[in-house]
């Protein structure tokens, strides 16, 4: 009896040591991407013809539309702003000579996909960008005090992400190749008080891209959800930038050697480094009144001090 026992706890402790080992690889390869070859020239050209990008007037949007351009490929553009997606459309052409197709919806209304299945359709779609989202409040607050747009913001954060990737997912399925990004927020990584509402809506997008990258990963579709920090565009007021939080170019210029790294990351090494350290935090600590305190206080006023006017 007491081999047998001696025995399990080596194969126990066997086991400990190379699920360690597993997480200690996954995070060297999430922070330090340039130590695994890099993709390789026209990998994201071979996906297919057309991008799609969702909010794709501002911010994170036109630059993954921008970036995916220069690339070689061709983008769909789709936001509510008519003025601003003209904009990034000619950028677009004029800087890369890419095609560009124009999509004006307003995704806080669910009635919206029928009329773009119809505009996507017949094209080549190899990369979907799932990036349109609202965030309710930038300073911390309570749920009970927070704006009154709780339907809207589930059809920007989450039923647009069902519903973008459903009309294209089955197209990659039938071409056998196709990359999805994910825009996610490091907020969905756990629970966030004073963020409640938003913490949950993008732990959603989470949940639903890892899952839809296990089923389809045998498929030859990339699925790829990023949990970023702090980014400065017009949703975060444009921030102020500093060590941790980027502009939307830097972010995605960088987040784009990541795209094989992985289901989950958060697309640059400095959010990646500040996941880890939060992670460290005991939920004790970090759930106490004493936390929610600091975030109402302290870290409101640093916000508010770091708004830009535009």
């Amino acid at each position: 009896m007491a081999e047998v026992l001696e025995q399990f706890l080596v194969c126990v402790g066997l086991l400990v040591c190379l699920l360690c080992l597993g997480k200690c690889l996954g995070l060297c390869r999430r922070v330090l991407p340039s130590c695994w070859p890099a993709l390789p020239g026209g990998f994201l050209r071979s996906m297919g013809q057309w991008a799609v990008v969702t909010g794709a007037g501002d911010g994170i949007g036109k630059a993954y539309s921008l970036q995916l351009a220069k690339q070689g490929l061709n983008v769909v553009l789709i936001s509510r702003t008519l003025e601003k997606l003209q904009a990034v459309a000619t950028e677009i052409e004029q800087t890369t000579g890419r095609s560009t197709r124009i999509i004006q919806t307003d995704f806080t209304r669910a009635d919206i996909y029928e009329s773009i299945q119809e505009e996507l359709a017949g094209l080549e779609i190899g990369i979907l960008v799932n990036n349109v989202g609202m965030l309710p409040s930038l300073l911390p607050t309570h749920f009970l005090s927070t704006p009154d747009e709780i339907q809207a913001l589930i059809h920007c954060n989450i039923t647009s992400v069902m519903k973008m990737t459903q009309l294209v997912l089955k197209h990659m399925e039938s071409r056998r190749k196709g990359l999805i990004l994910n825009i996610s927020s490091g907020v969905a990584l756990f629970p966030w008080p004073l963020y409640s509402l938003y913490s949950a809506s993008k732990a959603f997008v989470c949940t639903f891209s890892k899952a839809l990258r296990a089923e389809y990963k045998d498929k030859g579709i990339i699925i790829q959800v990023l949990t970023p920090y702090a980014i400065s565009t017009s949703m975060t007021k444009h921030l102020n930038t500093n060590v941790i939080t980027k502009t939307a170019d830097e972010f995605v210029k960088e987040s784009l050697n990541y795209i094989t790294s992985g289901d989950a990351t958060c697309g640059c090494l400095a959010h990646e480094l500040l996941a880890s350290f939060l992670g460290l935090i005991p939920a004790c600590i970090f759930y106490s009144r004493w936390s929610q305190r600091l975030l109402l206080t302290h870290y409101t006023e640093y916000l508010k001090q770091n708004v830009r006017a535009h």
